[in-house]
């Protein structure tokens, strides 16, 4: 199984074997070094070169999505939903990530959502979105972590909802408790959950 950590807000850690990150933002300058770096897209709290180069080595691989080129730099593989990768010996599916009541995430702009196998498990980062069709297209995943702070994603409510339609054994919310949605927006989508949801307290 991986170690998933929440970094706050709407950044993770996973480790097993590689070290994988996802939207690093706000990192201490001793954080481990990645393997792999996951950019959903270019908003400042998930695109943050400055914490993405307190991890980066010359052998860390980064894929975002592609208005990332030209913002990161290279090497980068910019990729656009429905694509799979493997990249430092991990395993990732692209799904869209967008909003459909609100204009802050346009469905457009290809914006990402990250499928992520590691240690025999499966790692679904919905990414700033809405309750979207696609989710239901995600296949099987242990482990959801699910935005749930509302303003520019799901609220609690729809991230329960995306729970359910998702079928993920285990979820975890985020994109709460920084800049928009606070503790107890994590505590109405724990208990609004058909599975098993469990708020992780920020490892720093």
């Amino acid at each position: 199984m991986a170690q998933i950590e929440w970094l706050g807000h709407a950044s993770f850690r996973l480790r097993n074997g590689a070290t994988v990150y996802i939207d690093p933002w706000k990192l201490k300058a001793d954080e481990p070094k990645a393997d792999l770096i996951l950019v959903s897209h270019t908003h400042y709290d998930h695109l943050s070169i400055e914490d993405i180069e307190k991890i980066r080595t010359p052998e860390t691989r980064i894929l975002g999505s592609m208005d990332c080129a030209g913002k990161i730099a290279p090497p980068l593989i910019g990729a656009r939903p429905g694509e799979a990768h493997t990249i430092a010996g991990v395993a990732v599916r692209t799904i869209p990530a967008y909003n459909i009541n609100k204009e802050f995430h346009p469905r457009a702009n290809d914006w990402l959502g990250f499928i992520i196998t590691l240690g025999g498990e499966t790692i679904y980062y919905v990414g700033d979105s809405d309750l979207i069709p696609e989710m239901a297209d995600a296949g099987r995943v242990d482990t959801a972590l699910i935005p749930v702070g509302g303003t520019y994603t799901m609220t609690a409510a729809e991230g329960a909802q995306a729970a359910e339609r998702i079928g993920a054994r285990r979820v975890i919310p985020y994109h709460w408790g920084d800049i928009v949605g606070t503790r107890a927006d994590a505590e109405a989508f724990v208990r609004a959950c058909p599975a098993t949801a469990e708020i992780l307290e920020i490892s720093r």
